[in-house]
């Protein structure tokens, strides 16, 4: 599968290199970065479940099912600009930091939570 912004390995796991990430959830993040107009930096992607959250903790959730990134953000229109349209297209898991924002595609229903 080709991207136009993203490679596969923009989304492998930061401590232990797996890369579980799947193709469908970069192509729909491929599609919002395209929406957006203005570059996405992959803060975190694919977690593999040795993944350690302060070295002590062992990570779960969306990361874990390769359907989550973090996306780098520098200011509020970018911040505003990934959220309205991610919920546009289809997101349902929504995390708004001061540095990033989180984007996953769960099965559950709709759901925004701040950092």
């Amino acid at each position: 599968m080709d991207f136009r912004y993203f490679h596969i390995e923009d989304f492998a796991c930061s401590e232990t290199g797996e890369n579980g990430i799947q193709p469908e959830f970069v192509l729909a993040l491929d599609d919002l970065r395209h929406e957006c107009g203005f570059p996405f930096v992959v803060t975190s992607g694919f977690r593999s479940t040795d993944h350690s959250i302060e070295k002590t903790k062992k990570v779960g959730g969306q990361h874990t099912r390769g359907n989550a990134a973090d996306i780098q953000v520098t200011n509020g229109l970018q911040r505003m600009a990934i959220v309205s349209k991610a919920l546009e297209h289809g997101f349902k898991g929504i995390g708004v930091a001061k540095s990033f924002v989180h984007l996953d595609t769960r099965d559950s229903e709709p759901v925004m939570w701040t950092y």
